[in-house]
């Protein structure tokens, strides 16, 4: 590999890039090198020498070293864990064990461990996988309470913000990203969109979403449409993303598992569930009630997008999209205006194309408006990864650090933290928690360490009793968990937590058990 990138620097440097050449003379020359290192390894968007740059106009290099900044914070409570817990497992025999235990971990990792887990280390040893786990969930709670502090860094330069949203037309968009833990970032990261109460994020295993759970979340929000509730809702619609995944370098190894990595089905599924989305409201509340739909695949080796674009009726085609990678290296060297004008030309192009694949008619305004900007946007993303992962990310498949079921925790926005199984009973979300549970059996369980699952909920403090009902569902959930599992189970390798969030911040990722175990229960 390092002779290959030596060669690929060598043909970049020749195809003038070398350090202190303006962008505009040597646009072609830039395209051309890119291309070539493109055809040289698998699949990068661009790979840079040392000392080169690589810089697009339309690109927010300081957003981008903020992104960077963050997500060192946070890969940073994890990184350490594996190693301070080796060094703890030194010293189980030292006479002051517990002690020194508790301060190497506090200072290295910023907590202590279970102190029972630590006095009973000489009756049969450290219990490492509980230790692994406690340590997982425990810097998980550290970053949720850091949130604000965390996000402060890159929260404001969003380029599209909830006034952007309102202005394309929408009052409400809900985002149904495949639960792979390589989509968590999608937000900040891959869209450059800010975090907003009125923007949706609820993964599934394959972005199979519950038609009939997002039909409740269509009419909630069109009830306070209508009642007044959302400022401009009366002339603003609701928009549907699903979000389907795939790897340009490894199609058949690191697709999307729900799916089988079959790239064909995971596209033509999500339209499809997207379609039956529609149909279900307009055969329910009659033509014309049905939201807008966007679908959009992402490249996770990338983080490219392919923009399926809609027509004049709203209907997205599979083949019908265009690709924020092939506009990157298009449109690198140009001015930003120039750049703009391109990616234009290409999505208006590709709303014309021949053939069965052209759709009726081209997009509404509000939709292309919001379709050139997330184009626009993601070229950032994409830029980020050449400068910041080498052109592509080094683990292309999964690396989360756990589990989490029920419902998301949305304050963490980071590729690969972890793993999401929406769902309700453990039974209507089998697909979703089994996915996961095969994903840790290679990246935990073949290691010795346990699965760490973390059951959580939201509530509603506004609404009496909410807590109560959430952490018996939350306590329903952690036993059906176990229940389905029973060799892991059996062989502690499988750690359940139940945590509590209210969706109006008075609490955030609250671990419910340990609450019992404080008040004497």
């Amino acid at each position: 590999m390092n002779t290959l990138k030596r060669r690929m620097a060598l043909q970049a440097n020749g195809a003038g890039l070398s350090t202190g050449q303006a962008h505009a003379p040597r646009a072609q020359s830039v395209r051309l090198a890119l291309h070539a290192a493109e055809r040289e390894i698998a699949n990068p968007a661009c790979v840079i020498g040392p000392g080169q740059r690589c810089e697009h106009a339309l690109v927010d290099s300081e957003l981008n070293q903020r992104l960077s900044d963050y997500e060192r914070t946070v890969r940073g409570r994890f990184s350490g864990i594996v190693d301070v817990l080796k060094d703890i497992s030194a010293l189980q025999h030292a006479p002051d064990f517990a002690d020194r235990a508790q301060r190497h971990a506090q200072e290295r990792l910023g907590y202590t461990l279970p102190q029972q887990l630590l006095d009973d280390a000489w009756v049969s040893g450290l219990d490492m996988k509980a230790l692994h786990a406690h340590c997982i969930f425990q810097s998980f709670k550290i970053c949720i309470d850091q949130t604000e502090a965390d996000q402060s860094l890159w929260l404001d330069r969003m380029a599209i913000t909830p006034e952007f949203l309102a202005a394309c037309g929408y009052h409400t968009v809900d985002i149904t990203p495949c639960a792979d833990g390589r989509l968590q970032g999608l937000l900040p990261f891959v869209f450059r969109m800010a975090p907003n109460r009125n923007v949706y994020l609820k993964a599934y295993a394959g972005a199979m979403f519950d038609v009939e759970a997002d039909m409740v979340d269509w009419a909630h929000r069109e009830v306070e449409r209508l009642s007044g509730a959302i400022p401009g809702g009366e002339s603003q619609n609701y928009l549907k993303i699903a979000v389907y995944h795939f790897s340009s370098s490894h199609t058949h190894e690191q697709g999307c598992a729900f799916h089988a990595s079959n790239d064909k089905q995971a596209v033509e599924s999500a339209k499809q569930r997207l379609d039956e989305l529609r149909m279900a409201i307009e055969r329910t509340y009659g033509v014309g009630a049905a939201p807008a739909i966007l679908l959009l695949g992402l490249d996770t080796d990338l983080d490219s997008l392919r923009i399926h674009l809609p027509d004049a009726d709203g209907d997205v085609n599979p083949y019908r999209y265009v690709d924020t990678g092939a506009l990157y290296r298009e449109t690198i060297g140009l001015s930003a205006d120039a750049a703009r004008a391109h990616i234009a030309l290409r999505v208006d192009e590709a709303q014309q194309m021949d053939g069965w694949a052209q759709g009726r008619g081209v997009m509404e305004p509000g939709m292309r408006q919001l379709v050139l900007a997330l184009a626009e946007a993601n070229l950032s993303q994409i830029e980020y990864v050449i400068h910041h992962h080498q052109g592509r990310y080094s683990v292309l498949g999964h690396d989360e650090e756990f589990i989490c079921a029920g419902e998301a925790t949305d304050y963490v926005q980071m590729r690969n933290k972890y793993y999401f199984a929406h769902l309700d009973t453990v039974e209507e979300g089998a697909p979703d928690i089994d996915v996961g549970i095969k994903i840790f059996t290679g990246l935990n369980v073949q290691h010795g360490l346990a699965v760490p699952v973390l059951v959580h909920f939201h509530y509603s403090s506004r609404v009496p009793g909410s807590r109560e009902r959430a952490l018996k569902r939350a306590r329903r959930v952690k036993a059906a968990i176990e229940s389905r599992y029973p060799a892991l189970q059996a062989r502690e390798l499988l750690i359940c937590r139940m945590a509590l969030s209210d969706r109006f911040d008075t609490e955030r990722c609250v671990f419910v058990d340990d609450a019992v175990v404080d008040a004497g229960h």
